[in-house]
């Protein structure tokens, strides 16, 4: 029973691990396609007269940068607290059997600072991709 357990729980964290790449790929990509459309409707408005369809799709897309990001920091505080607990039923479970001096319980640090580097990659993205538009279009 005990190895269907570390087996489920392992393969907890696996999923974890995909879900949280989707989470981060998605929204980094995203952030990039929405500069370049932002940056390109910004620039539109500029160089003539300003007309509200323009400003409404940056607006629009602004919005919709700033939900997604917060979407994707939300699910990867998810990710991180989830694996926390999972890794330290891990480490429990190996003191229970003698076999923990095996396990580093530092990954524990490692992942969290990974997280905290992932969320930063997002925030940053997600400021250029809403600051860069907005400086074309109003400088």
């Amino acid at each position: 029973m005990l190895e269907e357990l570390h087996q489920q729980m392992v393969s907890e964290l696996q999923q974890g691990a995909r879900t949280d790449t989707v989470f981060v790929v998605s929204a980094v990509v995203f952030n990039l396609v929405v500069l370049g459309i932002n940056w390109g409707v910004a620039s539109a408005a500029a160089d003539r007269p300003a007309t509200g369809g323009n400003d409404a799709i940056l607006v629009l897309l602004i919005l919709a940068t700033l939900a997604i990001n917060f979407f994707s920091v939300r699910a990867l505080r998810a990710g991180s607290a989830t694996r926390r607990r999972l890794i330290a039923g891990l480490i429990a479970m190996y003191e229970d059997e003698g076999v923990a001096k095996y396990y580093d319980p530092s990954l524990l640090d490692i992942y969290g600072a990974r997280y905290r580097l992932f969320i930063a990659v997002l925030a940053v993205l997600a400021a250029i991709a809403i600051a860069v538009p907005l400086l074309e279009r109003f400088m």
